[in-house]
């Protein structure tokens, strides 16, 4: 008698990752610290939407901006995004060392988001679409 093996469900479509600036890698993260990056970017991929402890909304970067919240070993750690129709944006990666997010990081995702909206603009009107 043969074993019957179960049906695989259709894995989600995820959307791809845009790193506009920042990595992930071991060091400075810890594996456990990578793994649970991984993680959390997965899920975002998928569509699912993120709340307290793990994300936090940041409307003052953006529209549909957040901050990925990773505890590690020695460090919090920040990973910026911003979730558009057809992929999810990675604005900063830094280490945490105040309640508040420094101004010069807001400032920085400000211009990449800035940046990038203007060359996918460009893209879209040379393309006719």
């Amino acid at each position: 008698m043969s074993k019957t093996q179960p049906v695989k469900e259709e894995a989600k479509a995820r959307k791809p990752l845009v790193w506009l600036h920042g990595e992930i890698k071991t060091p400075p993260f810890s594996f456990e610290g990578r793994q649970e990056a991984g993680m959390l970017l997965r899920l975002l991929q998928e569509g699912n939407v993120l709340g307290m402890p793990q994300a936090e909304a940041l409307p003052d970067v953006g529209a549909r901006c957040g901050a990925l919240r990773v505890r590690d070993a020695e460090h919090n750690w920040r990973i910026m995004y911003r979730i558009d129709a057809d992929a999810v944006l990675i604005l900063d990666v830094y280490c945490k060392k105040t309640r508040k997010i420094p101004s010069e990081v807001i400032e920085r995702c400000e211009k990449r988001l800035k940046q990038y909206d203007e060359v996918v603009k460009a893209a879209k009107k040379q393309t006719g679409k």
